[in-house]
């Protein structure tokens, strides 16, 4: 048998495995007559002749160990694993956890916060984006994403042919740290929470993590984001894009350019999921 037949073979095989698994089949049985005519073709104690001219020769064959009725798993057989976490459609509403947050003191960030800056947009975008806290405009305004910063994220939105009120956008955390410093791991624990219960109610195809603090967030990653950024991730089954904080992009143009890569590949993403209208 040639490759391509039994390339062809195992993918029937497996195939045929799938079906069984799905009617609720856990293992497969090796016949007991089958493994018993295997046992005694390759005893010790069996010895073959073969004659060649005039002589004849007897050999036994190799000391192979014996061979019993086995029950083998299909996770072992064809590595078919368990089916990816999914993240399973919350029935909360954006007003029951922003009135949880109220007016929150949970972590040392309220004490110089203005307001509380909740996640803002269309609730049941396909794409969301996510930054890692609220700068001065922000705090002011209790909007994300309206400084500066905000101002060019709404652009390359808006180049990827969407609305900035047609997609969602929210920070790990609500507060403004001071001097517009990273959020601590301490701080971010006690937003987070929030931020996964909002993605479970919206249940977007992609979420766009903006920088590196947003992407360490969620995807609980030690990875930096030059290394990950411009390839699909994945949280829960949803598609995550990790790229550049528009902020950072302020400081550093040059990054403009792969920022853009990114941004068209989850365009292209969204125009090949499209459901016709």
């Amino acid at each position: 048998m040639n490759s391509p037949e039994l390339l062809d073979l195992l993918k029937e095989t497996k195939k045929q495995l799938l079906h069984l698994q799905t009617l609720g089949v856990e293992g497969v049985q090796l016949s007991t007559q089958n493994a018993m005519e295997i046992a005694e073709a390759t005893s010790p104690s069996k010895t073959y002749s073969a004659t060649v001219g005039s002589q004849v020769f007897q050999a036994k064959p190799p000391n192979l160990p014996e061979i019993k009725p086995a029950r083998a798993s299909f996770d072992r057989l064809f590595e078919i694993g368990p089916e990816p976490e999914k993240l399973a459609l919350s029935q909360e509403t954006f007003e029951q956890i922003h009135e949880e947050i109220g007016d929150c003191t949970r972590c040392p960030l309220h004490r110089e916060r203005t307001t509380v800056v909740h996640t803002e947009g269309n609730r049941k975008a396909r794409l969301m984006f996510v930054g890692e806290a609220p700068g001065a405009d922000e705090d002011i305004q209790a909007r994300p994403f309206v400084g500066r910063a905000g101002q060019l994220l709404t652009k390359i939105i808006e180049a990827i042919g969407l609305k900035r009120e047609e997609v969602l956008i929210g920070n790990v955390n609500r507060c403004r740290p001071p001097g517009n410093r990273p959020p601590t791991p301490e701080e971010a624990s006690m937003c987070k929470p929030f931020l996964l219960r909002e993605i479970a109610i919206a249940q977007p195809e992609v979420i766009v993590v903006l920088g590196n603090t947003a992407m360490k967030n969620l995807l609980d990653t030690r990875e930096g984001i030059t290394k990950l950024r411009g390839t699909f991730q994945e949280y829960k089954g949803i598609k995550v894009m990790p790229t550049f904080h528009p902020a950072y992009l302020l400081r550093d143009p040059s990054k403009k350019r792969e920022t853009w890569e990114d941004l068209k590949k989850v365009r292209d993403y969204l125009d090949s999921t499209a459901q016709p209208s």
